[in-house]
């Protein structure tokens, strides 16, 4: 492995700018793309096919878990950044073109699998270590504000207009791949690296097993893989929810609900910055226990302001519970078998959790179990769930 060098770059510099530009408008639009997606699949009068749509875009981080960050790793990170971005565009065009959702969203899957690990590592290739939080919490805060604008953008362009939703898509991927080209062309971390299919699955099982022997990043793990596998499903399930509870049909209700939620985390992390340290992380539990309570209380909720309401107290949660659990990850990681291999595995478990997670709700509705019994048994497994890894973890301590 060659050594990590980095250019210890000014954070404003226009490298950075290109970087957030790039990462802000790939966002934007994998959030927008999937809203849209939905449309499709309700127009046809297919509404099954929803959860299925989640299902096909996280399959390909489970299947490739083990040779994306190979990939990062063995070429230029900002030339890895701008494939992946055309692999998102060129399933965004199939669909437009009428392709089937499930195959074309899933095609933009494996373009987010490759993306993700280089995103994260070009920084430490571009600064030092004096900035680098710093340069990492400009790259969440970019992913935050796409997310909130893509799912309220998609929601409200689906609902006046599917082709002008695609353009808006196309254009979005072709303004992060542009932005790519200006990002600095590093060169690999490690361009002698080998992609011997077999090693690198006994490498990744290997680092795995390291991570879930060790009980802080195991409780991590465990954490944050019920918390963005309940995430995924709640983004799902107020597509149901919305019509059931609320009486409103379109789509751009729940994506700005959606949006509701992502306000909440942003909080919620505000809020554990301040309350919580690795010494105290067992303090997150808290957020953990009061999520299941949340979404239970959906099913006596028939106001849209109260919705909003609880969407951001979910949120909330969720950011309180989620954020000292990635510092604690990342700590352990480091010290262990590197952070970069800890995010590999972290993506692999979170997905796993996301696949059972959707794939239980996608049961659900494919047996025509009734949206509120749904919210009501995914509240109860959630606090099951949450109550179990709390009970380990104090008995632990």
């Amino acid at each position: 492995m060659g050594q990590t060098r980095s250019l210890d770059m000014p954070l404003l510099s226009p490298g950075m700018v290109a970087l957030l530009a790039a990462q802000f408008f790939s966002a934007l639009a994998d959030n927008a793309v999937l809203i849209a997606a939905i449309a499709i699949v309700k127009s046809q009068g297919l509404p099954h096919l929803v959860p299925l749509l989640q299902e096909s875009f996280v399959f390909p981080f489970i299947l490739l878990a083990a040779f994306v960050g190979q990939v990062a790793d063995g070429f230029p990170k900002a030339r890895v950044m701008l494939a992946a971005n055309m692999l998102k565009l060129m399933g965004a065009l199939a669909m437009l073109a009428g392709a089937s959702p499930l195959a074309a969203y899933g095609w933009i899957g494996v373009g987010a699998a490759i993306y993700s690990p280089a995103k994260y590592g070009i920084l430490s290739q571009m600064f030092g270590t004096s900035v680098l939080v710093r340069a990492n919490g400009m790259m969440e805060g970019s992913t935050i504000v796409a997310i909130l604008l893509g799912v309220v953008l998609g929601g409200w362009l689906a609902d006046h207009s599917l082709a002008w939703a695609f353009a808006g898509v196309v254009s979005a991927y072709g303004l992060a791949a542009f932005a790519n080209l200006f990002i600095p062309s590093l060169p690999a971390e490690n361009a002698g690296a080998h992609f011997h299919p077999w090693r690198l699955i006994r490498q990744f099982a290997a680092s795995l097993s390291v991570l879930f022997k060790n009980q802080d990043s195991r409780f991590s793990l465990l954490g944050t893989s019920v918390f963005w596998g309940s995430g995924t499903t709640l983004r799902l399930m107020l597509f149901a929810w919305v019509p059931a509870a609320l009486l409103i049909t379109d789509n751009q209700t729940p994506a700005n609900l959606m949006g509701a939620v992502s306000i909440g985390i942003v909080l919620g992390a505000a809020a554990a910055a301040v309350w919580i340290s690795l010494a105290s992380v067992n303090r997150a539990l808290l957020g953990g226990l009061l999520l299941g309570p949340a979404i239970l209380a959906l099913v006596f909720v028939h106001a849209l302001s109260m919705a909003a309401a609880l969407m951001v107290a979910i949120g909330f949660c969720g950011g309180l519970f989620v954020v000292p659990l990635n510092a604690l990850l990342q700590q352990r990681g480091h010290e262990t078998i590197g952070a970069g291999n800890a995010l590999a595995v972290q993506n692999f478990a979170e997905n796993i959790a996301m696949l059972l997670f959707v794939g239980m709700y996608s049961a659900a509705v494919m047996a025509g179990i009734s949206v509120t019994t749904t919210v009501t048994g995914f509240g109860l497994i959630l606090l099951a769930v949450v109550g179990a890894l709390t009970a380990l973890r104090l008995k632990r301590d």
